[in-house]
């Protein structure tokens, strides 16, 4: 290959001109030359597309097509007006989830109602949407998945917010994308008018993040599974049902043979639970309901202990994780010192590296996971009238529903049975959201609720309300 340049220099106008000339010799090596020139084509495209792409999506402006329940307005493709009759859908989703339903009965009742899927409600519009279909094409046009319904619940794009950069390729040559981190995901909040409210979303997100028992299967949950929390492990209660037809809750850490976590089963049952929550849940609406400016002020005050407890502990651990950090950045300059100096070989100085590498890894992960959760409590508004207005719609309430529950309820916190004699008396905590465990005051009225049941031939049940633990 042989190549030449010539350079003229105009000097009226300042301008260097240089010309390449580039000859290329034929035969077998022409097509060499061919994919190299293609080579530095489709690398060159791709860098200018990056840029391109990088500055678009920092300036605001929406890098992919609108998610089902938007359009692109005519008038300016880069604003998303709502389509509302897949709006109208993607409210009834959260509506349903909201109200207690799965998300395969979501799927299950769209399919029955002959709902079109996203993918051929697109087709029937006339919409183009970005790549192409998945595994294998289902013939019903109207068969809803889980996971299409999951999809949906966890767009934040229906809060009004674009999301830029949520994905990311490695080379031009390879077309998977991956997620990326969130410190290089872009949000631009109230961007674009939005489908779904904000409180109701986060509510939402909040709820799937809690470990919930997989559904039985017709796609049912028990109303009560992701709340019961064990007093002495933490773990999440798993449901069971017996032969005698007897729905109960215990610790799957007092069941593991030699590795069990927890010496009692925290065992309680489901007509038990439903007696106690009905009857703390009436007798904190009746304190509403009498007192409200009393309640307000307790309410008030519970909320901002709850957060900053919440807050300090975890800028404990955070701290306690910086520090272990730091000393294994020590740890590692004396090893690479011994190793320099020949008191540590080679072999063991790389597995020693592998492994405080990794931990420092884990904890930057903690950390950032952290930092986020901090970031969020700070920025959490909670506002007393929020719950009253929530509690006082429950206040003749005859019956627990899963909408209830969620609207109501962070967790339970189950502590074991104790036996006195033939009377069994059980510790239940109940900590409401945004507030945490309410104390009502004990000059105030309202009795504390007074629960026996009789679980078996001769053996009692009572309840033992937090207040007088």
């Amino acid at each position: 290959m042989l190549v030449s340049e010539s350079k003229e220099a105009n000097k009226n106008i300042g301008i260097l001109l240089f010309v390449t000339t580039l000859w290329i010799p034929q035969g077998d090596n022409t097509f060499l030359y061919k994919n190299l020139s293609n080579e530095w084509y489709a690398r060159d495209i791709s860098k200018k597309r990056r840029i391109s792409n990088k500055i678009k999506g920092s300036s605001g402006l929406p890098l992919g097509p609108p998610p089902y329940g938007y359009i692109k307005d005519s008038d300016n493709p880069n604003c998303w007006i709502i389509d509302e009759e897949a709006a109208n859908v993607v409210r009834k989703i959260f509506e349903m989830y909201h109200s207690g339903l799965g998300t395969f009965q979501i799927a299950v009742a769209l399919t029955e109602e002959k709902v079109l899927t996203p993918s051929e409600y697109a087709k029937k519009k006339g919409i183009k949407k970005a790549g192409g279909t998945s595994g294998k094409a289902h013939t019903n046009p109207y068969h809803w998945g889980q996971s299409t319904v999951i999809k949906i619940l966890t767009k934040q794009e229906y809060c009004g917010d674009l999301i830029n950069f949520k994905t990311y390729s490695k080379s031009y040559k390879n077309k998977k994308r991956y997620i990326n981190d969130a410190d290089n995901i872009l949000v631009f909040k109230d961007v674009h008018k939005p489908i779904i409210d904000r409180e109701l979303f986060e509510e939402i997100q909040l709820k799937r993040g809690k470990t919930r028992k997989r559904p039985m299967a017709n796609g049912e949950k028990n109303m009560f599974s992701g709340l019961l929390v064990c007093s002495d492990c933490g773990s999440n209660l798993n449901y069971h049902l017996s032969s005698r037809g007897i729905s109960s809750f215990c610790c799957p850490g007092s069941n593991q043979g030699k590795r069990k976590e927890c010496l009692s089963a925290h065992y309680v049952r489901m007509d038990f639970l439903e007696e106690v929550v009905l009857a703390e849940i009436r007798r904190l609406t009746r304190f509403a309901g009498r007192y409200e400016d009393l309640f307000i002020k307790t309410v008030s005050e519970f909320s901002r202990d709850t957060l900053q407890s919440q807050i300090s502990a975890y800028q404990s651990e955070v701290r306690s994780l910086t520090a272990r950090d730091r000393e294994l950045d020590r740890i590692f300059e004396r090893l690479y010192e011994d190793n320099i100096s020949g008191k540590i070989p080679d072999d063991r100085f790389a597995k020693m590296s592998v492994n405080y590498n990794n931990e420092q890894k884990d904890i930057h992960e903690k950390l950032k996971h952290l930092g986020n959760l901090i970031d969020e409590l700070s920025g959490k508004e909670i506002t007393a009238e929020k719950f009253v207005k929530a509690i006082k719609k429950y206040t003749r309430v005859k019956k627990l529903t899963p909408y209830m529950l969620t609207e109501l309820i962070e967790k339970i916190v189950v502590y074991p049975a104790e036996r006195v004699e033939v009377v069994r008396t059980q510790r239940l905590v109940i900590y409401y959201n945004c507030v945490g465990a309410i104390d009502i005051p004990t000059e105030l009225p309202i009795p504390e609720p007074d629960i026996v049941m009789n679980t078996r031939k001769g053996v009692n049940l009572t309840y033992l309300p937090a207040a007088t633990a």
